[in-house]
């Protein structure tokens, strides 16, 4: 039987290349987003769309679409940039990527506990710039704190889980080509696809909660 990983924020980006790279190694993909596109339908087995990982109905409805369907992965990759500056800071902007960025996996994480088991694993597409210790250029205060939070989240999850037998991860995917950064990346998403996935088949138990960059590097809180 097929291994079966479910994808949030797929329909585009890395979302969208984690599902063709997935597909293409013989996965059952079930990709959920706010609105489907062509290449995803083409590489996902079931698309669950209409969900905003930030209302609770959508998520419920989300765990009821695939309800009994057991899952040896979960990327929790749908995530919002925004950009505040000291001095002209829009706390709407920030409430909204914690919303989107940090309680949005957290939520969709509960919502499909009973869908996980032993040897299922958890990744959630984080950002270096979640890092403390790595900042050294300020501003982003609200994808920052997101990021910093979702990581924090990652964490917790991956002592409460591990009893279970689940491994969780939280992966940086790098300087993507991706429409939130307006494709000014320095990697393609097939590439830090991949990379992530390599991350992913590496994740052990006994690493669990680590925080890593797609290339392998593991990086400071």
């Amino acid at each position: 039987m097929a291994s079966r990983v479910l994808i949030t924020g797929a329909n585009r980006g890395i979302g969208l290349a984690l599902a063709r790279h997935y597909q293409g190694e013989g996965w059952q993909v079930i990709g959920v987003c706010r609105t489907a596109s062509q290449e995803l339908n083409e590489a996902a087995v079931q698309v669950v769309e209409g969900i905003d990982v930030t209302r609770d109905e959508d998520v419920a409805r989300l765990a009821e679409a695939i309800r009994g369907q057991h899952l040896h992965l979960l990327i929790n990759n749908a995530g919002l940039l925004h950009d505040e500056s000291l001095g002209s800071l829009d706390f709407d902007t920030i409430r909204e990527q914690m919303e989107v960025n940090a309680y949005g996996p957290l939520r969709v994480t509960e919502a499909l506990l009973d869908n996980l088991g032993a040897g299922s694993k958890v990744a959630n597409v984080t950002s270096r710039m979640g890092s403390i210790a790595d900042n050294d250029s300020g501003g982003r205060y609200g994808y920052r704190a997101s990021k910093a939070a979702l990581n924090a989240f990652g964490k917790s999850l991956a002592i409460d889980l591990k009893p279970k037998g689940i491994a969780v991860a939280q992966l940086h995917p790098g300087y993507v080509q991706t429409r939130m950064v307006n494709f000014g990346g320095l990697i393609p998403p097939e590439e830090a696809a991949a990379g992530i996935a390599a991350r992913i088949e590496a994740l052990t138990l006994e690493a669990s909660g680590g925080f890593w960059h797609s290339n392998g590097e593991a990086l400071p809180w």
